[in-house]
C-alpha cells in the first residue's frame, strides 16, 4: 500500500517542519507502509503539479493537513481540487486541527474520504487496517467519513496517554537541509533550526483556543534528550523550537527538565511557549543556564477583567512580574497580545499598546490582531449562540477573510471603528519597531566609523 503525505506551499521562503506529518510518516513507515512525502512546500509547485504527479504514479492513499485559517482553508479547497481532478485519485485523507471541529463540513466541500479527528497515529493505522480487509469504516474511532452524499461521525480516539510511545517524526523523509534554515527570534545567522515537541496539549482554557484534545501529556526528559542528539548528530542542530502549547505547564516540570539538559550537556540554545504564571525568577535564570533564550508568552490582553472574559488564568499583575524577570534572567519574551474578545474596547486596546511599548526588547515585530473565533473553541459557539455567526460555512466563507481584518465583532465599536483603531494601534508598533532597528544601524555606524571596528560585515538585513 502506497501513501502520499502532501506538505502544502503557505508561500514562505522558509516552511517550519511538519510535525504533525512528521509523526504519521514515522508511523507508517514502523507499520511498513510505504508513505512519500510531497513536498509542495520546498519546490513551490502549483497546485496543478499534484494533479499531473498523481497522474503519473499510482497511490493508494493520500493525506492532507491543515490548521484552521483562512489561507489553510482556501489552500486545502485548491489542493483538493487537485486530488480530485487526477484520474488516479487515491483515497482522500484529511488531517489537522482545521477540519477536525466540523467534519461534516469539511468532507462535503472538499470531497475527501475521510476526516481523521483528533490524533491521527493509532487512528491511520486502523483505517488502514480496514481498509486492507475492505470493512466497514464504522468500526474505526477517531474518523469522520463520507458514503456518497451521507457523512457519519464515529466516536473518538482515546487519547495516547503515553507519547513517548510514538517513534521520532521521520526526519529522513523529509527535506531537513531546508527546514533547518527556518529562522526566530535569537536564532544566529549561522545555526541550524529544528522544531520539537516536549509534550502534548495544554492545562489552561482560554475561550479562543480551539484545541479539542483535553489535559496536558509530556514526554520524559530522557526521550526529549535523545530527540535533541539524533537532531544534532544527523542534522547538525543548534537551537531547537519547542512548538507544544505549553513547555512551561509547571514549575517541577521546567526545573526537572532544565536540570535534565543541563546534566546532559545538550549544548544547543532553544525557545518554548510558556505561561507567565510560572515565570519565577530562579526558574528563568535556570531555563537561561539550560540553553533558553526566548519565551513566547500568551499576554493576549492587558486588562484584568477582559482577561477574566477570555478564562485566561492570568492577571496584569503577573504580567508584569513574569515580563519584568524574564527580561532580568536575560531572556527575550514574545508578546501575543490579540483585540475584539468580549467585553473590549479602545481603552483596552490602548493598555495593550502601552505595556507592548514599555517592554519590548527590540527581539522581534509585534502587532496586535483581532480575535478570532476558529471552530471548535467556546468563542465561535459563543458568537453562534448570540446570532454573530451563522455557521463553519459562514466563518470561512464570508468572515474569515484575513487574520488581521476582523472575523466576528464581540465590542460595541462598529466594524469600521474596529479597523480603524487596529491601525491607529499598529502603527505606533511599527513606529516603534522601525526606529529601534534604524537605531540599532546607526550605533553600528558609530562604531564602524569612529571606533574603526574591523568586526563590521556590512549594512545587511538578516
Amino acid at each position: 500500500m502506497k501513501f502520499l503525505l502532501v506538505v502544502y506551499d503557505n508561500g514562505s521562503y522558509i516552511h517550519d517542519f511538519p510535525l504533525g506529518l512528521g509523526y504519521i510518516a514515522s508511523i507508517l513507515k514502523l507499520n511498513g507502509i510505504d508513505v512519500e512525502i510531497y513536498s509542495q512546500d520546498l519546490h513551490h509547485y502549483p497546485d496543478e503539479h499534484l494533479t499531473e504527479y498523481l497522474d503519473k504514479n499510482k497511490f493508494d492513499l493520500i493525506g492532507v493537513s491543515v490548521i484552521g485559517g483562512y489561507y489553510q482553508y482556501r489552500k486545502l479547497l485548491s489542493i483538493s481540487g487537485a486530488i480530485n481532478a487526477s484520474k488516479n485519485r487515491p483515497f482522500f485523507i484529511l488531517g489537522g486541527h482545521g477540519p477536525a471541529p466540523e467534519p461534516e463540513y469539511f468532507l462535503k466541500k472538499t470531497q475527501a474520504d475521510v476526516v481523521i479527528i483528533g490524533e491521527g497515529e493509532v487512528t491511520v493505522m486502523e483505517l488502514i487496517n480496514a481498509l486492507s480487509e475492505h470493512s466497514s469504516l464504522s468500526g474505526v474511532r477517531g474518523i469522520a467519513y463520507r458514503e456518497g452524499e451521507k457523512v457519519f461521525i464515529n466516536e473518538r480516539q482515546p487519547l495516547i496517554e503515553d507519547i513517548d510511545s510514538i517513534p521520532f517524526p521521520a526526519y529522513d523523509l523529509f527535506p531537513m537541509e531546508y527546514y533547518r534554515l527556518g529562522r526566530g527570534p535569537n536564532v544566529k545567522k549561522s545555526d541550524f533550526c529544528a522544531r520539537m515537541l516536549s509534550g502534548r496539549g495544554c492545562t489552561f482554557k482560554c475561550n479562543f483556543c480551539y484545541r479539542m484534545d483535553k489535559g496536558l501529556r509530556t514526554r520524559k526528559n530522557e526521550a526529549i534528550i535523545e530527540e535533541i542528539q539524533l537532531l544534532k548528530k544527523d542534522y547538525g542542530i543548534t537551537y531547537v523550537s519547542f512548538y507544544d502549547e505549553l513547555l512551561m505547564s509547571s514549575l517541577d516540570r521546567i526545573e526537572g527538565l532544565c536540570r535534565a539538559f543541563i546534566k546532559a550537556k545538550i549544548n544547543v540554545r532553544w525557545s518554548c511557549n510558556g505561561r507567565l504564571n510560572y515565570a519565577r525568577s530562579d526558574i528563568l535564570r535556570l531555563m537561561k543556564e539550560a540553553g533558553c533564550v526566548f519565551i513566547n508568552y500568551g499576554i493576549e490582553c492587558f486588562d484584568d477583567q477582559i482577561l477574566k472574559n477570555m478564562n485566561k488564568a492570568l492577571t496584569t499583575e503577573q504580567i508584569v512580574k513574569g515580563i519584568e524577570a524574564t527580561l532580568e534572567s536575560g531572556i527575550s519574551p514574545g508578546y501575543n497580545v490579540i483585540f475584539g474578545n468580549i467585553g473590549e474596547n479602545r481603552e483596552t486596546l490602548k493598555k495593550g499598546v502601552e505595556f507592548l511599548l514599555k517592554y519590548d526588547d527590540g527581539a522581534q515585530m509585534r502587532t496586535i490582531r483581532p480575535v478570532t473565533p476558529y471552530p471548535g473553541c467556546p468563542l465561535y459557539y459563543y458568537a453562534i449562540e448570540k446570532g454573530l455567526l451563522d455557521d463553519c460555512e459562514d466563518f470561512y466563507e464570508r468572515k474569515h477573510l484575513n487574520s488581521d481584518l476582523l472575523a466576528v465583532n464581540f465590542t460595541d465599536l462598529t466594524d469600521d471603528e474596529f479597523h480603524e483603531a487596529l491601525f491607529e494601534a499598529n502603527e505606533k508598533l511599527l513606529d516603534n519597531y522601525f526606529r529601534k532597528q534604524f537605531q540599532s544601524y546607526v550605533e553600528q555606524a558609530k562604531k564602524l566609523y569612529l571606533e574603526k571596528d574591523v568586526s563590521f560585515r556590512g549594512f545587511r538585513q538578516a
